[in-house]
């Protein structure tokens, strides 16, 4: 089983965390962006599929 040789340090664990939680925040971001642009219907480069049933109800 592998073991740490030496103690991590706060500092290395506490970027690590960060870096972490950085990814999180920017796919969240990304997310909420597209999610705008499909519903205002400025979507460009992002292909999602239409039901023609919803066109009929709408």
């Amino acid at each position: 089983m592998a073991v740490p040789k030496k103690k991590t340090s706060k500092a290395k664990r506490n970027q690590r965390s960060a870096t972490w939680k950085g990814k999180a925040a920017i796919a969240a971001k990304r997310a909420m962006s597209i999610g705008k642009s499909v519903l205002s219907g400025r979507a460009q480069g992002f292909v999602y599929p239409v039901s023609e049933t919803d066109d009929a109800e709408a």
